[in-house]
């Protein structure tokens, strides 16, 4: 065991280089199975599985989450901290499947809130951001996009309109949506037990489906009051 390499695959990890580590972890585990390796290999593929399940790359999710089933029994997990992330990874999968069937079976305007999502989160990568989580539910109440920028989390409302007949998409964001991101966003900051700034972003998208030119506009900052 090279207990270095190991260190750096969680130092390339910490500083969010996660398929770096990933890739990094999965050389050290073909010829190191040991409680350390296996340690590294696991955490690495749950964060690529997150990766890939937020990108709707189901088929590779759904390939790192039968390997992580076959791991899970061979690391130590006296906490449940591995079987909690065995969880997660496999809401994430459902979420994902949901998404890719809104997209291709759903109903009309369903169609259109998936497709807008998948553009803006899109978006978001492009301009650096990293996706943390998609369609994060409180109760009743969800948030669409929660991303990361340098060391700001940033929670995302995306609005999806085939023209403006009816106004421009952000209107949408009323006092009773506001009220209730709110209340996701406090539950979610709480949850995560986070200590990093934060803001409320709206991601507005107007085009029809299909459309390789739609209006995209992302506005920072967006009140929540």
């Amino acid at each position: 065991m090279d207990e270095i390499k190991i260190k750096e695959v969680f130092e390339l990890r910490k500083q969010g280089r996660k398929e770096e580590a990933y890739e990094a972890a999965r050389r050290i585990y073909a010829s190191d199975r040991g409680p350390y390796a296996s340690t590294a290999m696991f955490w690495t593929a749950v964060d690529v599985l997150t990766k890939r399940a937020n990108e709707n790359r189901t088929d590779e999710a759904q390939k790192i989450y039968l390997a992580l089933e076959r791991l899970l029994p061979t690391v130590k997990d006296e906490k449940g901290w591995m079987l909690a992330a065995m969880n997660r990874c496999k809401n994430l999968l459902n979420k994902a499947e949901s998404r890719v069937g809104l997209l291709k079976n759903g109903p009309q305007h369903l169609k259109m809130g998936a497709w807008g999502e998948e553009l803006a989160a899109t978006y978001l990568r492009e301009k650096g951001y990293v996706i943390l989580e998609r369609d994060w539910h409180s109760v009743h109440r969800d948030i669409d996009i929660i991303a990361q920028q340098d060391n700001c989390i940033v929670f995302v409302e995306v609005k999806a309109r085939h023209k403006r007949d009816y106004g421009e998409p952000q209107q949408a964001v009323n006092y009773k949506k506001r009220k209730n991101l709110r209340l996701a966003i406090n539950h979610y900051i709480h949850y995560r037990k986070l200590d990093k700034p934060w803001r409320f972003d709206v991601i507005t998208i107007v085009g029809e489906m299909g459309n390789e030119m739609p209006e995209i506009n992302h506005i920072e900052n967006f009140c929540l009051t």
